[in-house]
């Protein structure tokens, strides 16, 4: 008997997160507890969430605070990973912050030990590399207001 056509089908996991960058344009990253390195504010989207309502939600739950997000995504990033299968990365414009939006950043919960903004120059010193590269070509299509198609952090 021939497999269903389903089971050939991507299911890849999600993740969605933001990009908030100060008046100079330095990206804000947060120090997450649970493991080494630097991220951005997000994290995996729920069975039945939308990458968006992740964003929010995982807004919140790491900087204690809702902060609005724009719809339309920064990049969308095709990242399989060999630990984890397929991967489909979503990263939104959070906007800009200021010095006083971060010193009201609560991290109530211990998922998060710091943020801080970073210079662009200084992203491959925090980031591995697919996030750097991803992150840059977040902060590109911020100024260009539009989206961008990447896989494995890097445009095709």
């Amino acid at each position: 008997m021939a497999e269903p056509e389903t089971n050939s089908f991507a299911t890849p996991r999600l993740t969605a997160g933001a990009l908030f960058v100060d008046a100079a344009g330095r990206p804000l990253l947060v120090k997450p507890s649970y493991k080494p390195g630097w991220e951005i504010p997000g994290g995996y989207v729920n069975i039945g969430e939308s990458p968006l309502a992740a964003c929010h939600r995982e807004i919140v739950e790491e900087l204690g605070r809702s902060l609005p997000v724009a719809p339309q995504p920064l990049v969308v990033d095709w990242a399989p990973a060999a630990n984890e299968g397929d991967k489909v990365l979503f990263i939104f414009d959070g906007g800009e912050l200021s010095e006083a939006d971060l010193v009201a950043m609560a991290f109530a919960d211990g998922e998060i030990t710091e943020a801080r903004f970073v210079d662009v120059s200084a992203l491959d010193d925090h980031l591995p590399l697919r996030l750097a590269n991803r992150m840059r070509l977040a902060l590109e299509a911020r100024l260009q207001h539009r989206c961008v198609y990447a896989e494995h952090g890097r445009q095709p």
